[in-house]
């Protein structure tokens, strides 16, 4: 089943339970799929990055939300259905190997080749929380 099956039976079912939170994110995600494709017929590799995007969007709202208990809730709610279509992520072991793999790829020896880094993070792993890769990559590199 690809992730816009999923999708459309999660609203199936978010509207027989009258879950709105629910039903109004699983609407979202599937707004984000058919404005980048009328037609939804996106890989789920496609899909995912469309959903980490939002995934984010979300957790930054969150964090300017800090001071309205009533939104932060609602956005944390929000933030578990989206991570229910997201695959694991690593831990900050897992991370920080993939890390140390890829500077040690990268030939990278300051800061200023982070982004050569960072490049060859995603290229051995695409399921890696950037933020936290990003944060241990700096701690690793000199300056």
């Amino acid at each position: 089943m690809t992730l816009i099956e999923k999708i459309n039976l999660g609203i199936k079912e978010a509207i027989r339970a009258q879950d709105q939170i629910r039903l109004n994110t699983l609407r979202m995600l599937k707004s984000k799929i058919l404005a980048v494709d009328a037609r939804a017929n996106l890989p789920d590799s496609e899909v995912l990055k469309l959903f980490k995007t939002y995934f984010g969007t979300l957790q930054e709202a969150k964090e300017q939300s800090a001071s309205r208990p009533e939104i932060v809730e609602k956005l944390e709610k929000e933030l578990e259905i989206v991570q229910e279509f997201l695959p694991k992520s690593l831990s900050s072991e897992e991370t920080k190997k993939i890390v140390v793999q890829a500077i040690a790829d990268s030939g990278a020896k300051t800061k200023k080749d982070l982004g050569l880094v960072m490049k060859s993070i995603m290229k051995l792993n695409n399921t890696v929380d950037g933020k936290l890769a990003k944060g241990l990559a700096e701690q690793l590199l000199a300056d």
